[in-house]
């Protein structure tokens, strides 16, 4: 039952073939039974009230909505009013918003059921989630390994079947890495196709929520219901709404372009491309290795962005307006906010003092300006590509999902994790990871990018990758 897409499900339950309650129970059942993998931080214990509620309503004739009955999982960075909102975080610990946001009223709108607010980096600053102040989340394909991150409970969630569809945010690829690590789908839309009220900043010109779920279909279903614009979030101007489970033009034999910056150097993984290309090839797809030569710059300045961005965002946490609960008793005032920012996880603070000082004066011409300087040029350079090719492909991560701890003290290390992901948030493009291949019993992502907007054709087309892989 819980290995069933959204759309079957909601069909069973609509149809009477099962009920929302009977779902709901037995995803409760299965979250008990995989505790161990630590995806989720808060379970909706009014859940099964609210599924016989629906239930109740279909018995009757009434109208239900699109996701009716449907597990979905929340990121624990996206604001709740009826459930707590951490970012994996203590200085934000039992800390409720006071409202929804915009993703989140929506679904409720149609009638999803929240299962769960989902572990993750704290602050989302992170990309394996073993920088949650609550403990790491495990890979449920071996325990040994990261999930993924920053949104690795999500990923995980979807991957133990306790939820069917998930939300996350994705800045640099927290939505596509762990969508990857766990062998989910993973989705990130244009940058302001969906509404980021609600969802605690990061790093704000760049960070956007997106979707994980078991099939591409479940994602446009999900993209139908939360994409669109929103007069709470001005990103949103000027996009229209698109029903993404329609059926869009897609060019005729498409041209796809191959980045040789994004290539692995493990044979494996890159193994698992060459299949995919073959199969878009046999599908009439004209394949090309293409160069975009400023993605080799882009890590250096994604982090130098969104660090500058975090710490701006991140001073509002100085244990006053909500925070630890610490004795403020003999402390200067000064002292006091320092103690409490301290208390703050080793990799948050790393991004901190990075962004306090990379746009400090004196340094900000060497680094920050020069950032923007190459973002701006990465998006001139991916816009002439999408003038000759539809589409651009990798892998979603160069490397094989690693071991927990493994690059914990190594944080550059780890930021090269980013290097295929990190493209598609600089330049505002959509992107999606799908699993394609297993390497050692652990799963590895493709994923394919679009232009500007052309969310709906890319889910459309990522299809063809889908059921290669299925068959």
């Amino acid at each position: 039952m819980l290995e069933q897409t959204a759309t079957s499900l909601v069909d069973m339950i609509s149809s009477g073939e099962t009920t929302a309650e009977y779902v709901i129970e037995q995803t409760i059942k299965q979250i008990e039974d995989t505790s161990q993998i630590h995806a989720f931080l808060h379970v909706n214990k009014g859940a099964v009230q609210q599924a016989k509620e629906i239930d109740r309503r279909i018995k009757e004739g009434r109208r239900v909505g699109r996701l009716a009955g449907i597990p979905v999982s929340i990121k624990d960075n996206i604001c709740t009013k009826q459930y707590p909102t951490t970012c994996a975080s203590r200085m934000l610990d039992g800390y409720t918003p006071p409202y929804d946001a915009t993703v989140i009223r929506r679904l409720l709108d149609e009638d999803a059921i929240i299962i769960g607010k989902t572990n993750m980096d704290e602050f989302a600053m992170g990309l394996s989630t073993e920088f949650s102040a609550y403990g790491p989340t495990l890979n449920p394909h071996n325990p040994d390994i990261v999930p993924g991150g920053s949104s690795g409970g999500s990923a995980a969630s979807v991957a133990t079947h306790t939820s069917t569809i998930s939300l996350g945010s994705d800045t640099g690829g927290s939505v596509r890495n762990p969508a990857s690590f766990c062998g989910v789908v993973g989705f990130k839309p244009t940058y302001g196709m969906i509404s980021r009220y609600g969802l605690i900043s990061y790093a704000n010109s760049i960070e956007q929520i997106g979707p994980m779920a078991k099939s591409i279909s479940d994602i446009s279903l999900c993209m139908s219901v939360i994409a669109g614009p929103d007069r709470n979030d001005n990103t949103t101007a000027g996009l229209t709404s698109v029903l993404f489970t329609d059926t869009h033009d897609v060019a005729k034999n498409p041209k796809v372009g191959i980045v040789r910056q994004m290539a692995s150097n493990d044979n494996r993984i890159q193994n698992v491309l060459d299949k995919a290309v073959e199969r878009l090839s046999a599908h009439g797809c004209t394949c090309e290795e293409v160069s975009l030569e400023m993605v080799d710059y882009s890590v250096a300045a994604y982090y130098t962005i969104t660090s500058t961005e975090a710490a701006s965002n991140l001073a509002r946490y100085d244990n006053i307006r909500y925070g630890y609960n610490m004795d403020h008793t003999g402390y200067e005032y000064h002292q006091y906010i320092t103690k409490a920012r301290a208390m703050f996880g080793a990799e948050v603070k790393r991004r901190i003092i990075a962004g306090g000082f990379v746009p400090s004066a004196g340094y900000a011409g060497r680094y920050f300006l020069k950032a923007l300087k190459v973002k701006s040029r990465l998006t001139r350079e991916i816009d002439k590509m999408f003038e000759s090719y539809d589409y651009l492909i990798s892998v979603t991560v160069p490397i094989l999902p690693f071991r927990m701890g493994e690059k914990v003290d190594d944080p550059v290390s780890m930021f090269l994790v980013d290097m295929n992901t990190v493209t598609a948030n600089l330049t505002g493009k959509p992107a999606i990871s799908i699993p394609y291949g297993m390497v050692d019993g652990l799963p590895v992502g493709v994923q394919m990018m679009a232009n500007t907007t052309e969310d709906a054709k890319l889910l459309q087309f990522a299809q063809i990758l889908e059921e290669g892989h299925t068959q």
